[in-house]
């Protein structure tokens, strides 16, 4: 008999016959790793429990408390969804069904349209195929047959995906009478399945091309146990609470229209908002010796060949002709930035020259894609680009990451930082994105900040620090991101006087701190559930005067508020003072100050807060000193 030496992660080594499969291996490590074991790892290729070693291999067991083995769970549940879907409507045709963050789904084209009663149908169905405990099982076919099997079976979308395969031999999975095309891996059987629960339905266009067929998706979610999910769709519902979009209308902040779908209109309330944080960005550029500029929003077309954007970012683009010539609207604020650059002579003397703009940016999205504030087709980037010597990098970078933090640090967020490198559509030569890469990882390392490698997802033209926070329903958010950029002053042919009088090259950094304005309100309208922190919420305070009597008082008291900047309203409607308190609080104003005869007699405010309630009594000085001191050190 045939022996193998299979090495464990720890790098220990254990010998067992050829032909021994994964899942065999698990229980022969103990038990208990047998019993949670979903997938294996072989040689860094996932394969399923039933696969057979046959020759020496590097081994790691997957189990469901990874998130590779969660994947493996969700991908099989996706399929016993699948297979329902298709008992209960033998018509349905087949897309694909991948896993996503957070869950899964599958698409499906089928005439008759589902409704949220089919899911509950559908869910049932599910619950039946996993008590049946179907063992779940792979046959490798040829390409030939596989097209043979899928066409009989009239499933079009799926004979699309064998054809645009270079494969020899393709996968497909059985379990009871069903059968998908799947790479796999996936559980033993259906039994193995606890925890469940399908989402909402929506369109999809096949492939994600608009000129495809509408398909119907989907979603849903699974846990490995019934108080994951519980916890999970607690926190989903507490997010339906707080989705921008709902509270964005109810606190009057923004509107998308019909005749602008993905252009965002910021009403009053919503300006008071974006200008706070746009004074405050303004603030802590300053303190850190950044200049304010502002490009144009469109530009030849030659400035968009020569950046790299017509070669490699052209479909996000719109354009428009001036003068029978071809103009883009920029999609990024870095070519303007060159151009400012390129005004004038610079000697290495002026290094680090850190210019910075509120850039408003359009780019093309697909109408599916567009979601309230947080993806749009227009929107202000806060951008930054650093020109400086070599020798600058580190600390220029250094310096970027920690006005990152202390921006974060205002709001509450956490946050962790991925290293993003060269992307297979990039430009330069290996030389340079080594360099600019292996700097990246030096500021980090200074500074201490631990990252992980996200390979692949730099900009074309440099690798990047992405920082993502993370939000009070433990979401994370994409905002910051830091590039590291010798490809752009190449192209534009950049230079600098250096101290031995010769010209020489600089060196950029893009960077954005908050990504878009518009997102990053999205994200702290949802973080705060509308209940903004004093100094950004649109609105203050409330006065609310309990009769027509106290109205002469309350204007006094507005304007003595008003004197020192306070956003202060009064509610002088003919309604009782617990609708008007009720109605200040779902407008999530921080405080209102109650005001009867006895206030107007003593000159007193009765102060509620909107989370805290009732206060007391205060005079009106010693209410403006609180609420100053609360605006000054923007406390959360």
């Amino acid at each position: 008999m045939k022996m193998i030496t299979v090495t464990l992660p720890d790098g220990s080594e254990m010998e067992v016959s050829a032909g021994t499969t994964v899942g065999e291996v698990a229980y022969s490590i103990g038990k208990r790793l047998g019993r949670d074991a979903v997938a294996g790892e072989v040689d860094g290729e996932l394969v399923d429990l039933k696969y057979n070693l046959e020759d020496d291999a590097e081994l790691s067991i997957i189990t469901l408390d990874s998130e590779t083995g969660l994947d493996v769970y969700r991908h099989t549940v996706a399929h016993v969804m699948a297979q329902a879907v298709k008992r209960l409507f033998p018509e349905v045709k087949l897309a694909i069904g991948p896993t996503i963050e957070d869950g899964f789904y599958y698409d499906f084209d089928l005439e008759y349209r589902f409704s949220p009663e089919d899911l509950e149908k559908i869910e049932e169905e599910m619950e039946k195929i996993i008590a049946e405990d179907l063992e779940i099982s792979r046959e490798w076919i040829s390409c030939d047959k596989a097209l043979e099997f899928m066409e009989e079976k009239n499933e079009e979308y799926k004979v699309e995906l064998i054809e645009d395969l270079e494969d020899e031999n393709v996968s497909f999975y059985h379990q009871g009478d069903f059968t998908d095309l799947c790479r796999g891996p996936h559980l033993l059987s259906t039994g193995r399945i606890k925890a469940f629960k399908l989402l909402n339905i929506a369109g999809a266009y096949w492939r994600g091309d608009e000129n495809n067929e509408m398909l119907q998706r989907i979603y849903g979610t699974a846990f490995r146990d019934k108080s994951s999910l519980d916890d999970y769709l607690n926190k989903l519902e507490e997010a339906r609470k707080r989705d921008h979009r709902k509270l964005g209308k109810q606190l009057d902040l923004f509107s998308i229209q019909e005749e602008g779908p993905g252009f965002p209109l910021f009403h009053p309330k919503g300006m008071v908002i974006w200008n706070q944080l746009t004074d405050f960005w303004r603030e802590k550029h300053i303190e850190n010796g950044y200049e304010e500029i502002k490009t144009p929003i469109i530009l030849n077309e030659q400035l968009w060949r020569q950046s790299g954007h017509w070669d490699h970012y052209q479909e996000n683009m719109y354009f428009t002709q001036i003068d029978e010539e071809p103009y883009a609207v920029k999609p990024m604020n870095c070519p303007g930035g060159i151009l400012f650059y390129k005004d004038s002579m610079h000697s290495y003397r002026e290094f680090p020259i850190r210019t910075a703009e509120l850039g408003l940016v359009h780019r093309h999205e697909r109408s599916g894609t567009l979601h309230g504030l947080m993806r749009v087709r227009a929107f202000t980037q806060d951008d930054a680009h650093i020109f400086m010597l070599p020798e600058q990098i580190t600390d220029e970078l250094i310096g970027v990451m920690k006005l990152v933090d202390e921006f974060y640090q205002v709001f509450g967020f956490d946050y962790h930082v991925e290293l993003s490198t060269r992307p297979e559509n990039s430009m330069g030569s290996d030389e340079d994105w080594e360099r600019a890469t292996e700097a990246l990882k030096k500021s980090l390392e200074i500074q201490g900040i631990d990252y992980k490698v996200n390979e692949g997802d730099g900009a074309f033209y440099g690798p990047k620090i992405d920082v993502h926070l993370e939000d009070s329903l433990g979401r994370t958010w994409q905002c910051s991101t830091i590039q590291l950029d010798f490809q752009m002053p190449e192209r534009f042919d950049l230079t600098y006087i250096g101290s031995d009088g010769e010209e020489h090259r600089p060196v950029m950094i893009h960077r954005v701190v908050m990504g878009s304005i518009e997102r990053f309100i999205g994200i702290l309208i949802e973080h705060f559930a509308g209940a903004f922190p004093t100094w950004i919420a649109p609105v203050q305070v409330e006065i609310i005067p309990i009769s027509d009597d106290q109205l002469e008082y309350a204007r006094k008291v507005k304007a003595e508020l008003a004197k020192k900047k306070i956003r202060v309203e009064i509610d002088d409607r003919q309604e009782k003072v617990g609708y008007k308190i009720r109605e200040a609080q779902v407008q999530q104003v921080p405080y209102m100050l109650i005001v009867g005869s006895d206030e107007v007699e003593k000159d007193l405010v009765s102060v509620r807060e909107r989370r805290e309630g009732d206060l007391g009594t205060s005079s009106i000085q010693k209410f403006k000193e609180k609420i100053l001191h609360e605006i000054k050190e923007k406390t959360i």
